[in-house]
């Protein structure tokens, strides 16, 4: 689902404008990045705002600026993107993750210049940064909505946790000597019980994260599905699985084995005693994600991945 983003951003015609930066300062390179992207967005008018903990005066991040144009600290909370008409993120595909916890809760879109390796969830490369923060002045760029997963543990009647994903949601074993021993459940059925490493349940956007690696078949944004992908599964039937969004999925920590944990977007974790169970359904709120132009997910899928298509003729016309 799309839509423009003076749709999104038609609240913010107040004379101030608004962003958050979420940036990698890890590298030298990035706070440079970090620093031109500032500069520029203040010189058109917006008000900047940056988390504590990427912003050091003693790195010299934004010292180039005039005082008043500097980015202006905010609590690293969720409430740390209210207001915002962009969430701005330098970085890789982790930083981004970082920055959708903030955005979805804020329902402000997410533009992402991948500064790290694959950085498969960014809009753009270190090059296209002008391009970058011409759409975001010019409120020139579309806004997709990514699906996502609500997920919830419990174990005998007790809540032990509520949490979300935008990639995927994993349960894991804890000990790496043992396998986990789970039981998967679709639509209130069991499906197969089995041990292995874990199983992770992910959305189209997690199709060519976590679980690619893990054997899963990649799925276009667009399409809208659950997948469910056992990892290192010592039994037969322990295929990927393809769901419909509205079914609701359900994982059990069988109560005659080990402990595992909970693990969604590789950032937010649940132990999960014997006997626990987790259940995921589709996130009430999606991710909002910031395109620059059309581009058929094809062409990104080649692109990132590198695929080899030197053969490819094309239509015969």
């Amino acid at each position: 689902m799309e839509a423009d983003a003076a749709g999104v951003a038609d609240g913010d015609d107040r004379g101030t404008r608004d962003a958050l930066l979420v940036v990698h300062t890890g590298r030298e390179a990035t706070r440079k990045v970090a620093s031109q992207a500032a500069r520029r967005l203040a010189d058109a008018g917006f008000a900047l705002r940056i988390l504590p903990d990427e912003y050091s005066t003693d790195e010299g991040l934004f010292d180039d600026l005039p005082e008043a144009q500097r980015p202006r600290t905010v609590t690293a909370e969720s409430d740390a993107a209210l207001g915002m008409e962009i969430v701005l993120v330098l970085g890789g595909d982790g930083t981004l993750l970082r920055a959708a916890e903030l955005a979805r809760h804020a329902r402000v879109p997410m533009l992402g210049v991948n500064l790290g390796r694959v950085g498969f969830l960014a809009e753009a490369d270190l090059d296209d940064l002008d391009e970058v923060l011409d759409a975001v002045v010019g409120r020139t760029y579309r806004v997709e909505e990514r699906m996502t997963v609500d997920v919830v543990a419990h174990q005998n009647g007790t809540e032990l946790g509520r949490t979300w994903a935008l990639n995927e949601a994993i349960v894991e074993k804890m000990n790496w000597a043992r396998l986990l021993d789970v039981v998967l459940e679709v639509d209130g059925r069991p499906v197969s019980e089995f041990a292995c490493d874990g199983v992770l349940c992910a959305t189209p956007t997690g199709s060519t994260a976590y679980a690619f690696s893990a054997g899963g078949p990649v799925v276009w944004p667009e399409v809208q599905a659950m997948l469910l992908v056992p990892s290192n599964a010592h039994a037969l039937f322990a295929k990927p699985l393809v769901i419909s969004p509205d079914s609701s999925v359900a994982l059990e920590v069988s109560s005659r084995g080990d402990a595992g944990v909970l693990v969604c977007d590789g950032r937010r974790t649940i132990e999960l005693p014997p006997g626990s169970r987790v259940e995921v359904v589709r996130g009430r709120n999606p991710v909002l994600l910031a395109r620059l132009r059309v581009q058929p997910f094809t062409d990104r899928l080649v692109r990132k991945f590198g695929l080899p298509v030197q053969g490819w003729r094309g239509r015969q016309r």
